[in-house]
């Protein structure tokens, strides 16, 4: 893949320009999944794809690049979906036969129709275009090309998200596109990629407390998952693990087929500093297990060279920094100063840099990223010309985890800037996890400050293992590709709610919206998600001291105020998700039962056995008291069989327990079950011990809570 950097406006826009159509720049605007396909009588310009088992033929040349054949291949296998004929894929057209052409420019002649003066030199700009029983594909670059067959499909039927949302496109058959002149600009955002975090419920062996195995690999198929569904939605970076044994062919599927390859904040070079013992890697590559540059420097060197050695040969976005091996805080020796912290920062980057400079291929342009994570936000704002960064180092800016930004440039200097950005994180007892608490308006309202700062050279969002956030993620893509468009017209977070309860849950698009509505209004913080968890827990203890005879405190009145008001709208918000799935098929309801009904359960359950138990402990006897301790058993039972609902194939125990998730997460509501049942079978003699509370309860049962700042 080519690595040239085209110097290309911050901000453009699409157009869409069926014939006879009008422009739409907006990408919320109007249904997109199927818009291409014509339904009615073929009109003059449209392209039969297939009809009665027969079609088009798939043109991709000798010269076009793998990313551009493997996007020929979901094409050809998206045609199938949707009419039951596979178009072949050949190297060169057949006389007489109609066509998808996808072609780079560059590679091949084309049709006068498409003015190739304004694609070349641009960055993953691309055509889709009607000419002559022919429907060209044509980009700047192979990403353009791949991308103008991805949107192709897409507006043929298939959704970008079908992996995780289970959606199977309408049948045609015949299949016929209308005829179509549709442009794309360059992305606002250059790099736009996924972190494919805390991969802990995946396929793959694990030991007794649940810690994935070091032989245990996740299987290639997940990943090919997110790299397709990643490509779908136009992204071009991928960060696929952090702790997990890394194989050489996931980090090459990913480079072929498109993907920049890169890390996050303490993944120094992709040298995987997790593995330094864990995966034997110190001892793979000849040096100390001591990740310590005042002590071992060369040895840091070393390892981080190996990271280079592996990869030099892909599309490597490098992370350049010191952190320590588990995404902690590098350690300093006791007194140093900010001015030698900035020093050793300077020594540090500019030998990552080299290092990587010395050994790429000939012409191949580096690319690299700063993030600066946590503590090195506030060591780099104290005095950013301190740092020296080298000119080609991007600089990432963080979000506080909870998807709000804690910093960006106000000057942007010589650098080009970018941002890291949170859907799920995992953290203490505030672990998002388990459902999406990330709302379209805060995605919206940070995204428009990012652009408006001019940090659009890099955008890497955390999912998690991305089934739970795909809506955001969805959102997230859409405006890195159209920001002016989203801005220029009010609400961009309403008009992404709407285009998304339209394009899913179409009829039941209004009562979706509705039900998104409360669902974002009760849940856009996490731990509004977990209050009532940590309110059935601290009740058990109450309750055990209460039984054993101990003195004990009342309920809190303020959580027990918090509880009454939640637990009605949260009978409103599921009343609004049962009456929208109703009018929904399987595949829809089933979808839309996991992300607005399982977060709003979750809650309600909980809520109401905390409830529940708050009357056992000020019940005026011991019978009473017992009677009211079983009647709060009965949601949270119930939680455990919406769990085990949302758990089809290929999810199969996606909310079970491990490593990551004990304690945590699905076992933050799991835990108030089994401490409960211990609690009565026990006859109140014994409990597990609680975990500690996660701070102050939302200020209100619909307000935003305090922003949390690690």
């Amino acid at each position: 893949m080519s690595r040239c950097r085209a110097i290309i406006p911050v901000l453009v826009a699409s157009s869409l320009v069926p014939a006879g159509g009008a422009a739409q720049a907006d990408p919320w605007a109007a249904p997109v999944r199927g818009s291409w396909v014509r339904t009615g009588p073929v009109a003059a310009g449209d392209v039969v794809l297939a009809s009665g088992g027969s079609g088009v033929e798939i043109v991709v040349g000798a010269a076009e690049h793998l990313n551009v054949r493997q996007a020929a291949t979901f094409l050809a296998g998206d045609i199938e979906a949707i009419s039951g004929y596979r178009p072949p894929i050949v190297a060169a057209p057949s006389a007489g036969k109609t066509s998808i052409r996808l072609v780079t420019v560059g590679n091949g002649s084309l049709p006068s129709a498409i003015e190739v003066a304004t694609l070349r030199g641009q960055w993953e700009a691309y055509r889709v275009i009607t000419a002559a029983a022919t429907v060209w594909l044509v980009g700047s670059n192979p990403r353009g090309t791949a991308f103008a067959a991805y949107t192709l499909s897409e507006r043929l039927g298939v959704d970008p998200l079908y992996l995780w949302t289970g959606y199977v496109p309408g049948h045609h058959d015949p299949l016929v596109l209308k005829a179509t002149r549709f442009a794309q600009g360059p992305p606002t955002f250059r790099y736009r990629g996924f972190f494919h975090d805390d991969e802990d419920i995946l396929p793959r062996p694990f030991d007794a407390r649940g810690y994935p195995l070091q032989t245990g690999d996740v299987p290639l198929a997940w990943y090919r998952r997110y790299f397709e569904t990643a490509l779908r939605l136009r992204m071009n970076m991928v960060a696929p693990y952090v702790r997990v044994h890394r194989r050489f062919e996931v980090q090459q599927l990913a480079s072929d087929w498109g993907l920049y390859y890169t890390s996050h904040h303490y993944d120094i070079l992709v040298s995987n500093p997790f593995g330094l013992m864990t995966f034997n890697l110190a001892a793979e590559r000849g040096v100390r297990p001591d990740y310590d540059w005042f002590t071992n420097r060369d040895g840091l060197l070393t390892f981080w060279r190996g990271g280079v050695a592996e990869n030099h040969d892909l599309d490597v976005i490098w992370p350049v920094g010191l952190r320590n091996t588990s995404d902690r805080a590098y350690t300093w020796p006791e007194g140093t100063t900010d001015d030698d912290k900035a020093r050793v920062f300077r020594e540090v980057i500019g030998l990552q840099t080299g290092m990587v400079r010395d050994a790429l291929p000939p012409g191949h342009t580096p690319i690299f990223h700063f993030t600066m994570y946590s503590e090195m936000l506030d060591l780099y704002r104290r005095d950013p010309k301190a740092f020296g960064l080298p000119d080609d180092v991007i600089i990432v800016w963080p979000d506080d985890n909870d998807g709000h930004m804690r910093g960006l440039p106000t000057d942007r200097g010589r650098w080009k800037h970018g941002v890291y950005y949170h859907l799920a994180y995992l953290g203490g007892n505030l672990s998002k996890q388990t459902t999406h608490t990330v709302a379209p308006a805060t995605i919206a309202g940070e995204f428009q400050k990012i652009v408006q700062a001019g940090a659009t050279e890099y955008m890497l969002v955390n999912v998690s293992e991305l089934r739970d956030y795909v809506m955001g993620a969805r959102m997230i893509a859409d405006i890195t590709w159209h920001a002016p468009a989203v801005y220029a017209s009010p609400d961009p977070a309403g008009r992404y709610l709407s285009w998304w309860t339209r394009e899913y849950f179409a009829p039941a698009a209004a009562q979706a919206r509705a039900a998104y509505d409360a669902y974002h209004t009760l849940l856009d913080t996490p731990d509004k998600l977990w209050y009532a968890s940590e309110a059935v827990q601290n009740l058990i203890e109450r309750l055990w001291r209460r039984a054993s005879g101990q003195p004990f405190t009342p309920s809190n009145a303020d959580t027990l105020a918090v509880l009454r008001s939640r637990i009605a709208l949260l009978d409103s918000a599921l009343a609004r998700e049962a009456e929208a799935g109703s009018a929904m098929n399987r595949p829809e309801r089933r979808f839309f039962s996991v992300d607005v009904g399982l977060g709003l359960r979750v809650d309600e359950r909980q809520t109401r056995a905390a409830l529940t138990l708050a009357d056992a402990l000020q019940a005026p006897d011991s019978s009473a008291m017992w009677r009211l301790l079983r009647e709060a058993v009965t949601p949270l039972e119930q939680l455990e069989n919406d769990f085990a609902r949302a758990e089809y194939p290929p999810f199969d125990r996606w909310y079970g327990e491990t490593w990551i998730r004990a304690g945590l997460q699905r076992n933050n509501s799991h835990r108030a079950y089994v401490e409960l049942r211990a609690f009565i079978g026990s006859d109140g003699r014994s409990r597990l011990e609680p975990l500690p509370a996660f701070g102050r309860p939302p200020t209100a049962a619909g307000a935003s809570a305090p922003v949390r700042t690690p």
